[in-house]
């Protein structure tokens, strides 16, 4: 038995936890260090987090100090269970703690696990070099633009360098500098022309960035979604599939109707995945998800499920989930990485609660005691009793006698 906080009482409540794991992933807990049978029917990628030191001596504002045993330690784990690794992105605090110079450290090391373990990997490439609030690059609208492509280019280079897919992520600076739609067509066109191989467009909402709203040129989605589709049709054969984080189920659909046969679509709509996953009579989404870093193990099972042609068991597996989800990008959306770290330290992936940043002070005692019981009661974690005396630990240290 475990003391929850109860914010409707102002007090706690008990909860017992359950005894045994789920079958997905006591099946693998404890599996090799290698990549695992890659998944068939759909590209399935995690945006991987980071793993802080706990022992560095480090400020909020500072350069990140990350454990880079466990942070690639991490990284095998998801491998091993088939998926590919989004690094370097948004779950990885990029611009909310990892600054280019660790991000770019991630990148090539990761780069070099990947090919030691046969996994698949692709990179993050912005424009944070230029600093990661976005300010407005310094000098004429010309210059400035000049100077955004330049740090999307030295990011495209050493990414490819590494022999990682780059995705190109929505660049804050882009976002301040852009007079309309024509820029980012502009910088777009000549980031495509300069790759050696096809890379993913990230389009980012402002619900995970609020430095990104009007991105494309115009806050009217249905204007940005024709910029956004000029770009991909201008260079197709650049364009392996674009990432909508936009948690708009149906607009996405949209979208997806409307790319080049040749681009994917993945869903970064952690809300709304099942759905878009299995897909309808036109088409489906392939995924690149910061959900599935904590739910790894079940989203696994479930697209296996999907490979065999059981789309009612597909989506009796990955349903149950959403909940969970649901409740760890909950607003202030961006905040979501606290959750996905305790998750990482209950389930035994990490040896402590300690964020890049400080941020695990991001969200509130009962929004984690609330993750612990949704991700309990799915048997995420491979050693339940582990779980809960480190919740109990965690509970304690902020007042919450158990």
């Amino acid at each position: 038995m475990i003391r929850l906080p109860d914010p409707d009482t102002g007090g706690t409540r008990g909860y017992e936890p359950r005894s045994t794991p789920s079958d997905a992933v006591s099946a693998h807990h404890g599996g090799g260090t290698g990549a695992g049978l890659p998944l068939d029917s759909r590209t399935v990628l995690a945006a991987a987090h980071v793993v802080a030191d706990p022992l560095a001596d480090t400020s909020p504002d500072g350069p990140a100090a990350l454990d880079w045993d466990a942070t690639l330690a991490f990284r095998r784990h998801l491998w091993a269970h088939g998926l590919g690794v989004a690094e370097a992105m948004d779950t990885a605090q990029r611009g909310m703690g990892l600054d280019w110079a660790g991000a770019a450290e991630l990148i090539r090391r990761s780069a070099a696990e990947a090919e030691a373990v046969g996994g698949l990997l692709a990179c993050g490439v912005g424009t944070d070099q230029l600093g990661p609030l976005g300010q407005r690059p310094a000098g004429a609208p010309e210059r400035a633009l000049a100077a955004v492509t330049a740090a999307y280019e030295e990011q495209l280079t050493l990414t490819e360098d590494t022999g990682a897919q780059a995705i190109v992520m929505a660049s804050r600076a882009l976002a301040a500098v852009a007079r309309g739609p024509e820029d980012y067509e502009s910088v777009y066109g000549t980031l495509l022309r300069q790759a050696s191989r096809p890379v993913v467009l990230h389009w980012l909402g402002p619900m995970f960035d609020p430095a990104l709203e009007g991105y494309w040129g115009s806050s009217d989605l249905d204007e940005a979604t024709d910029t956004f589709l000029r770009i991909i049709a201008a260079h197709p054969e650049r364009v392996d599939g674009v990432k909508v984080s936009l948690l708009d189920a149906d607009r996405e659909v949209a979208l997806r109707r409307r790319l080049p046969a040749t681009v994917r679509c993945y869903t970064g709509d952690d809300f709304h995945y099942p759905q878009l996953i299995e897909g309808d009579e036109a088409g489906h989404s392939d995924a690149l998800l910061g959900v599935f870093d904590p739910l790894a193990p079940l989203a696994a099972h479930a697209v296996r499920l999907l490979d065999s042609g059981d789309g009612a068991a597909f989506r009796a597996a990955l349903d149950p989930t959403v909940p969970l989800a649901r409740h760890l990008f909950q607003q202030p959306t961006r905040y979501y990485k606290t959750g996905v770290v305790l998750l990482a330290w209950l389930a035994g992936y990490q040896q402590h609660f300690t964020m890049v940043g400080g941020l695990q002070s991001a969200r509130s005692l009962p929004h984690l005691a609330s993750a612990y019981q949704l991700a309990d009661s799915l048997g995420l974690f491979p050693d339940p009793d582990r779980a809960e005396q480190r919740m109990k630990q965690l509970l304690t240290v902020h007042g919450v006698a158990q």
